[in-house]
């Protein structure tokens, strides 16, 4: 398995580089993870969300820590957005800023020096890597938000942690897996054929299933989609990626694990719309700490 060699640290997390404050709205704030103790309140996190909520299937590991972690999440940076307003007893009688949203983020460089994107084990990433060898990556995954907290700040301060992660490591484009619930494809015949004629990649960043995992997409004629109805039927994430600017991949791939139907999102920096530049700012400042 990928990256099961790496060790996670022990103690404080090495230095990203800049503050770890990237934004505040209110009592939230949105921070790249300190130590390990705050990557593993996300990793709970990302536990109530993919498998008591969502679908996902635990395996023992994951049932006795109850908290959803892989190889990938030591040589992962964690984007967080906590609430000061909402403090959770820790251990030693401490207190801490309750969790509620959160993101893995992992570049280029740091995936290279190991076993690569997480991204790579659904998508064929290699053409689209060597096509743009200039460019900077960037990889988001495990994107959650506690129901409590699916509102237009958290999100917003979510965005702005990535804009923010974005232009201090001066990245081109992002990519990354984009899911949605459930593994049956025929039930999304309509979001996944809309994505296919509406939002496919051009060729030269068009990447492709793995060959065995590849899910048809084109499952509708451009002439028998409701546009309106398969917006509606997508996950809120895929649709602010839309709006982003960003382009799907061809052909999807059923993760039984999650119990998700996983989509390839490739958005390049410069295509992104000005519109949400100008509303969080060009250098990120809008919700600066």
């Amino acid at each position: 398995m990928p990256g099961l060699r790496l060790r996670a640290p022990l103690g404080p997390l090495p230095d990203g580089g800049g503050d770890p404050v990237l934004g505040r709205i209110g009592s939230l704030e949105v921070r790249l993870a300190r130590t390990v103790g705050e990557v593993k309140r996300a990793q709970e996190l990302r536990y109530r969300v993919f498998y008591e909520e969502m679908a996902a299937i635990a395996d023992a590991r994951t049932l006795m820590t109850r908290r959803d972690s892989d190889a990938f999440d030591p040589i992962c940076d964690h984007i967080l957005v906590v609430d000061h307003d909402a403090q959770e007893p820790r251990a030693f009688g401490r207190r801490a800023p309750r969790i509620v949203g959160t993101y893995r983020l992992l570049r280029q460089d740091v995936a290279e020096r190991h076993d690569g994107f997480y991204t790579a084990n659904e998508f064929d990433l290699r053409a689209l890597l060597d096509r743009h060898r200039s460019k900077r990556f960037l990889e988001l995954g495990r994107s959650c938000v506690l129901p409590d907290y699916r509102g237009k700040r958290t999100v917003e301060l979510l965005w702005q942690g990535v804009w923010a992660y974005v232009l201090r490591h001066r990245i081109d484009v992002m990519i990354g897996c984009a899911s949605f619930e459930g593994t049956n494809p025929h039930r999304l015949a309509l979001p996944l054929a809309f994505l296919h004629h509406k939002a496919r990649a051009t060729l030269d960043w068009r990447v492709r299933a793995l060959p065995g995992r590849y899910v048809e997409m084109n499952r509708l004629a451009p002439e028998a989609i409701d546009a309106r109805a398969a917006i509606a039927a997508m996950p809120p994430l895929i649709k602010g990626y839309l709006r982003l600017g960003a382009m799907i991949g061809d052909g999807a791939v059923v993760d039984h694990q999650f119990g998700t139907t996983d989509i390839c999102m490739i958005m390049p920096v410069e295509t992104i719309s000005p519109r949400y530049i100008n509303y969080y700012g060009a250098d990120a400042g809008r919700r600066a700490a």
